[in-house]
C-alpha cells in the first residue's frame, strides 16, 4: 500500500499522459494503480470508470462509477462521478436518466458544496442541457446553457440572462 498523496500524484500524472497510451494500456495502467487500493476503494473505482469512459467504454464506465457512487466517493471525485456517470447513461442512450441525476446534483445548495465542487456547476448544467436537448427539451436546454454562459461575457451578461429566463416563458417559435 502506498500513501494517499503518493497514488493521487501518480493517478494524476498518468491522467496527464492518456494520449501516450493506447486506450487498452492506459486503462491497464489505471488498473494497475487501482490494485494498491483495498478492494471497492471508491477513489479507485472512480478513476477506473474515468479511464474507460475516456477510452470509449461507456458501459464499463457506469458500471464503476454506480459502484464508486454505492461505496460513499465523496467530494470533487463524487461530483465528476454524477456528471461523468450522467454523461456515459446519455451517450448510451438513456437521456432521461441524465436528465434525473444532474437536475438533482444541480439541486444541491451551493453552500453544501466546497469550491472545487461548486467551480463544475457549470459542467453540470453544460450536460444536463445536452441531455435535455436529446430528451425533445431543447428551449429548456438552451436556457440553461445561455444562462450558464451569461456570468462569463464581459458584455451583456444581463441581456443574455435575462433572454435565457425568457425562453422558458416565451411561446415556441418566438
Amino acid at each position: 500500500m502506498t500513501n494517499d498523496h503518493d497514488w493521487e500524484h501518480r493517478v494524476a500524472a498518468l491522467w496527464e499522459r492518456i494520449d501516450a497510451y493506447e486506450p487498452a494500456d492506459f486503462r491497464a495502467r489505471v488498473a494497475a494503480l487501482a490494485a494498491e487500493r483495498p478492494d471497492d476503494d471508491p477513489a479507485a473505482l472512480f478513476e477506473q470508470g474515468a479511464a474507460h469512459d475516456s477510452t470509449g467504454q461507456p458501459e464499463e464506465a457506469v458500471r464503476f462509477y454506480r459502484r464508486a457512487l454505492d461505496r460513499r466517493l465523496s467530494g470533487l471525485r463524487r461530483r465528476r462521478a454524477v456528471i461523468q456517470l450522467a454523461s456515459s447513461l446519455r451517450n448510451l442512450g438513456r437521456p432521461d436518466r441524465s436528465v434525473e441525476l444532474l437536475t438533482a446534483e444541480r439541486a444541491i445548495p451551493a453552500e453544501e458544496l466546497d469550491a472545487d465542487e461548486a467551480a463544475l456547476s457549470g459542467a453540470v448544467d453544460a450536460f444536463l442541457a445536452l441531455a435535455l436537448a436529446d430528451t425533445g427539451r431543447d428551449r429548456e436546454a438552451a436556457s440553461l446553457a445561455l444562462g450558464a454562459l451569461a456570468p462569463l461575457l464581459p458584455r451583456y451578461n444581463r441581456s443574455l440572462a435575462h433572454y435565457a429566463r425568457a425562453l422558458l416563458t416565451a411561446p415556441d417559435g418566438s
